[in-house]
């Protein structure tokens, strides 16, 4: 299994990254408006799989490179996402600094800031975090913990009502088992992707009853009850899976693989142009709140993007999505392989 760029994965993560981006955008128009609009539908019957989705890809190919040593593997690992979770940490509190000294002080607000270096920040916590979990797993592979104890404890905890009010504790105890899984078991989804497009017909079927019995399951309230909620990640992974396997088997929505190719990139931006459309659209105020919602979310994820392309024609800004030598930890920088932030 290769590291190298694969397209059902960057569909998969593609997909994964609208999704995010839509609850985002469409809770924050809501929020704003003080109503719900038709697309609150869509983000709610996502909510299973979102996120769950979101790390199990994240973990697919750590195999590859949890054998390296200690440094190298925090250089890639710790330090990079670090990086990019200071830098856009740091950014997106400039940009809000007015709102957060306004309602707590400019004390308070500075306070704030280096509270989000142990509490993550906003949007960022995804970014967050994922050291924390390559950092858990390298640990427990170099100690030997049979992978078998490691998923039945992560399950565990995902199952058990682990609420604590730290994000850092919560979101690992809800999202760790995925993450592994993705590790653990990357031969078999691997498997499963290609097993999609050899059986396009009978994975058709399957994705309309994930999709009946999700969105029943949501509709019921049930979707966030302790084993239900588990399950469904589980399976929303799967039909996330099946569904990317058979896009790229159709030739179809290229433009999925590569959001999919970018998607941290698309996640560290797309804060700025998702709030200052959405004060825009409110204030027209000539559509209703769904459509507003549609609109925030495609400005949302298709302005960072933007935003690349200007940085790789023009040369300036590449500090934004690509590690500086000096960010490297010392001995691991490589001038001919520079990861960027999608890595």
């Amino acid at each position: 299994m290769s590291a190298q760029r694969v397209d059902w994965v960057d569909t998969a993560r593609g997909i994964c990254i609208i999704f995010v981006v839509m609850m985002h955008s469409v809770l924050g128009v809501e929020g704003a408006a003080g109503e719900t609009g038709w697309m609150h539908a869509i983000v709610a019957f996502a909510a299973p799989f979102r996120m769950p989705d979101f790390f199990l890809i994240s973990g697919l190919f750590l195999s590859n490179v949890i054998t390296r040593d200690w440094k190298l593997y925090l250089d890639r690992k710790v330090v990079h996402f670090a990086y990019f979770y200071v830098l856009w940490m740091t950014i997106q509190f400039i940009v809000k600094a007015p709102v957060f000294a306004g309602e707590l002080g400019t004390m308070g607000a500075i306070e704030f800031y280096f509270l989000s270096f142990v509490q993550p920040f906003g949007t960022l916590w995804f970014i967050y975090m994922l050291p924390v979990f390559f950092v858990v797993c390298k640990l427990a592979h170099d100690k030997g913990v049979p992978w078998q104890v490691m998923l039945g404890l992560a399950a565990l905890l995902q199952i058990a009502p682990v609420h604590t009010g730290w994000l850092l504790v919560d979101e690992f105890a809800s999202r760790f088992v995925y993450f592994y899984a993705g590790y653990i078991f990357a031969p078999q989804i691997f498997k499963l992707a290609d097993w999609a497009r050899e059986r396009v017909s009978l994975s058709l079927v399957l994705l309309l009853a994930w999709g009946l019995v999700n969105g029943g399951l949501v509709y019921l309230g049930w979707s966030a009850k302790p084993l239900i909620s588990l399950a469904l990640g589980a399976a929303g992974a799967g039909a996330i899976i099946l569904t990317s396997a058979l896009i790229v088997k159709a030739g179809q929505m290229n433009f999925l693989r590569h959001f999919g190719e970018n998607s941290i990139v698309i996640y560290l931006a797309f804060f700025f142009p998702m709030g200052v459309s959405r004060v825009i659209l409110l204030k027209l105020g000539i559509l209703d709140i769904g459509t507003v919602s549609l609109i925030v979310t495609t400005v949302a994820v298709v302005s960072p993007m933007i935003l690349f392309w200007m940085i790789r024609k023009t040369g300036l800004g590449w500090f934004l999505f690509k590690r500086p030598e000096w960010a490297y930890l010392g001995g691991t920088f490589n001038a001919k392989r520079q990861p960027q932030a999608a890595e």
